[in-house]
C-alpha cells in the first residue's frame, strides 16, 4: 500500500469512528520515525480505544500490520504505528496537555555555525 492510501485509510476511518479535530502533521525531515503524524481526539476512553483499534484492525485488513499500539487498555492516549502514519489518539485534556501539534509544527532544527576555538 502506498503512503498516500495508507494516510487516507486512516482518514477515512477517523471520520467513520466519528473521531474529532484531526490534524495531518507532515513531519518528514523532523524525524526520522515516520512521515506522517495524524493526531485526532475522542470523547471518552472507550472512544479513544475503541478509534485506535478500528484503524489497526482497517490497517491490517488492508496488508499494512501496526508495527505496533500503545494505551489501548488506559484510553486516554492510544498510539497506532503503521510505520509511514503514526496515530495518536488522545482525550481533549491530554492533547492540550501535551501539544504535539505545538511540538511537532516548529520548523526543522537548523546546523549551528561552526564556531572557532581560541587556545589560550
Amino acid at each position: 500500500m502506498q503512503l498516500d492510501q495508507l494516510k487516507q485509510l486512516v482518514l477515512d476511518t477517523l471520520d467513520d469512528m466519528k473521531a474529532r479535530d484531526i490534524q495531518v502533521l507532515d513531519v518528514r525531515g523532523k524525524t526520522a520515525v515516520t512521515d506522517f503524524m495524524i493526531i485526532a481526539s475522542g470523547t471518552s476512553d472507550r472512544h479513544v480505544k475503541a478509534i485506535a483499534e478500528t484503524v489497526a484492525f482497517r490497517a491490517k485488513d488492508a496488508g499494512e500490520t501496526p508495527l505496533g499500539t500503545e494505551g489501548l487498555t488506559e484510553g486516554e492516549w492510544a498510539l497506532v504505528d503503521l510505520n509511514g502514519v503514526v496515530l495518536h489518539v488522545m482525550l481533549p485534556k491530554v492533547r492540550d496537555f501535551y501539544g504535539l501539534e505545538r511540538l511537532w509544527s516548529a520548523p526543522a532544527p537548523v546546523a549551528a555555525p561552526r564556531l572557532a576555538v581560541v587556545s589560550a
